[in-house]
């Protein structure tokens, strides 16, 4: 089968198709023949060596995929010509720019079937941070005011759409470029941060919100904005003891967002896409054998929502 690898750190052009074995499935596991998979700004850093995740390479990124089971081993939630999309195995490889992909079921769930399989392989590590950040972690409802950073983006596209459908007040960050397109998913608010300081518009007691959903570093700014006993959920700084202890002395509440395979929250996902109140955006596909190009539109920092490659 056809892989993308690289045997070197580097730019997007390290990325190469590579003929390997095609995965065989342990008990409990199926085989997936790859339609579509997603590519995510972890992708990219993995690929540079700037979050040396996977150790030295050799090694394959990716891990959103959407597909059919081809094979189903003993014990597998899923039989042979089911559809499926998921996240398998992250933090740990799955060479998911692949044409097959082995995973354990359960890592994995039935792709929502109002949408086809790029725009499902747009899903799973994007979605699966916004709905354990939002839900799991902050537990976004009814009234709530949530602040998204990078509300544009491929994590925050869909965190705008998530804490809408939770029943919240969506403030958006976003240039001024991208305002109609965050105001389209559902925000209620859009602040251009190339233009003003969020921190003075939002500074004001009667205008901080409850929860700060970060994906750009800006915890601690971020806390000028954040409601006593509001909940900064952070993506980026997760592991970060100092601001946690910053945020808990503050009287906030940290959680730290460390995505993982969970199959019920992406049947919940494909829920919100099936009833019209979740939808990904694809701003471009490129062939497998495109995935450096890819990277090189993806670093380009202008993507609005995702890239998917396509098999």
């Amino acid at each position: 089968m056809r892989a993308v690898t690289q045997t070197a750190f580097g730019g997007p052009e390290v990325l190469q198709v590579a003929e390997v074995e095609r995965p065989v499935p342990l008990s409990g596991e199926v085989v997936i023949q790859v339609r579509a998979s997603g590519v995510n700004p972890v992708d990219a850093a993995v690929r540079s060596g700037a979050y040396p995740l996977l150790g030295e390479p050799p090694f394959g990124v990716g891990w959103d995929i959407s597909g059919v089971v081809v094979e189903a081993a003993p014990g597998a939630r899923y039989k042979v010509g089911e559809e499926v999309y998921g996240m398998p195995f992250f933090p740990r490889a799955a060479t998911g720019y692949a044409d097959y992909v082995a995973t354990p079921s359960r890592q994995v769930a039935r792709k929502p079937a109002a949408v086809d399989h790029v725009h499902a392989a747009a899903l799973p590590l994007a979605g699966l941070t916004a709905w354990q950040g939002l839900v799991d972690a902050a537990g976004v409802g009814q009234g709530d005011r949530v602040l998204i950073h990078r509300a544009a983006g491929g994590v925050g596209h869909l965190a705008v759409q998530i804490a809408k459908a939770q029943g919240a007040y969506v403030i958006a960050l976003a240039s001024a470029g991208k305002h109609e397109f965050v105001r389209s998913l559902g925000a209620d608010e859009a602040i251009d941060y190339r233009a003003v300081d969020f921190t003075e518009v939002l500074g004001d007691l009667e205008d901080m919100v409850d929860v700060v959903f970060d994906s750009s570093s800006q915890g601690e700014r971020s806390l000028a904005v954040l409601k006593p006993g509001g909940v900064l959920v952070s993506i980026m700084e997760h592991g970060n003891a100092e601001l946690a202890a910053k945020v808990e002395a503050a009287g906030r509440r940290f959680a730290g967002v460390s995505v993982e395979p969970d199959y019920a929250a992406l049947e919940a996902i494909a829920e919100l896409v099936e009833t019209g109140r979740l939808r990904p955006h694809v701003e471009q596909t490129f062939a497998l054998e495109e995935a450096g190009k890819a990277h090189e539109v993806l670093e380009s920092g202008q993507v609005r929502g995702k890239l998917v490659l396509t098999l």
